[in-house]
């Protein structure tokens, strides 16, 4: 057989800590490898996969617009961008959207829509939160306060401050008449699945309507019905300025999107920002047969079997209390914090045949397909305990 990782190591830069595991195929919330192992996937390709792998309704809208043609350039209308776009801009509850391939590419976007937006009032300053993620490319690591994304690549973008998170008196001392935007992750995915505050988001909009700025929500990893609402600051009741998405977005594909309120409708003039491939027909089609999937009749069973896997994850919490310190997060974005390298629980569950990854160093990340089922969370019950009992 074809020595698949040799050849990956020999031919890639070694940015990626891969699983030891060469993929032959996926359906559902199941994952093969190339001797046909089977693994439970709870990590869903990266809180992409939200109808899991291969769903049929997918495939078929897929191949009916590959049939058509994969890429034609934004010079052109096209049915799929404009029917995609129509529908999820009515269930946001948004007026106006720009296509993108990615998330951090939705957040440069963005960063530029704040910029032109307070240069125009004479407002340069942006504040963004420690903990955060918002993708790679320079505006969005200039966002974060991670070193070891950081090292060595900067200068990074000016005017920008990185606070505490959840940290009132910071953000009271911070905002003031010059701030032009504030980026959020209402709930952060690198950031250890911890959830903004709801006297934070208070003091956020509070803010907002004394000095007037433009607030961006990064809903990245949070849309998409994983918390079991459309995006994550539904859940305070609260409307953004500026919503950025991606991952589960494109339905398995490369799709992201920057949503804006109409007072930031005409913020652009033409040829003012652009992309070769945002918006992408094939991913248009994914993206749509996703949502509809979804929307609305997968919600109550998103909601349900939400509550079954937090009812086992407390239960994991109680049973191994020297190891489980908290059940965080919303959903099916939730994760544990636990009193021990992470990596070391994901190993341990791969040795399970159970797919989930660590973040913020101690914390395990489950974000599984939004199909799983009560089997599905009992199997990934039974592996956690045996997981957590050989450490």
């Amino acid at each position: 057989m074809v020595n698949y990782i040799e050849i990956e190591q020999s031919k890639f830069l070694q940015t990626y800590k891969r699983f030891p595991i060469v993929i032959e195929n996926a359906k559902g919330s199941r994952i093969y490898d190339k001797f046909g192992t089977e693994y439970l996937d709870f990590l869903s390709g990266i809180a992409v996969n939200v109808v899991g792998h291969s769903h049929s309704k997918v495939i078929s809208a897929i191949e009916k617009q590959i049939s058509r043609y994969m890429h034609i350039s934004n010079y052109f209308y096209q049915d799929i961008q404009i029917e995609y776009a129509s529908k999820f801009l009515e269930i946001a509850g948004y007026d106006r959207l720009f296509y993108t391939n990615s998330g951090t590419e939705a957040i440069e976007g963005a960063l530029k829509i704040v910029r032109r937006w307070g240069n125009l009032r004479n407002k340069r300053k942006i504040i963004s939160f420690s903990g955060g993620f918002h993708g790679r490319t320079y505006g969005s690591l200039s966002l974060m306060d991670k070193p070891h994304y950081k090292e060595l690549m900067g200068p990074f973008l000016d005017n920008i401050s990185i606070i505490n998170f959840n940290d009132i008196n910071a953000l009271n001392n911070s905002i003031d008449s010059e701030t032009a935007g504030v980026f959020i992750e209402f709930i952060q995915g690198e950031g250890g699945l911890q959830k903004v505050s709801k006297e934070f988001v208070e003091m956020l909009w509070e803010l907002k309507s004394k000095y007037n700025f433009l607030i961006v929500a990064d809903e990245i990893q949070s849309g998409m019905f994983r918390t079991g609402k459309l995006f994550a600051f539904e859940h305070y009741f609260v409307k953004p300025d500026i919503v950025t998405v991606a991952k589960g977005f494109g339905g398995g594909l490369p799709l992201g999107a920057i949503l804006v309120q109409s007072n930031l409708q005409h913020i652009f003039e033409k040829g003012m920002h652009g992309t070769t491939f945002g918006g992408n027909p094939v991913s248009c089609a994914a993206g749509l047969a996703t949502l509809e999937i979804i929307y609305p009749d997968l919600i109550p069973h998103i909601l349900e079997v939400s509550r079954y896997l937090w009812e086992k994850l407390e239960l994991i919490k109680n049973e191994f209390p020297s190891y489980v310190k908290e059940v965080r997060g919303k959903g099916l974005m939730c994760g544990l914090l636990l009193t021990f390298d992470a990596i070391i629980l994901v190993e341990k569950l791969l040795e399970e045949r159970i797919i989930t990854n660590a973040t913020s160093k101690n914390v395990l990340r489950i974000v599984p397909p939004l199909i799983i089922n009560n089997e599905d969370v009992d199997l990934f019950y039974n592996g956690l305990k045996n997981a957590l009992s050989k450490i």
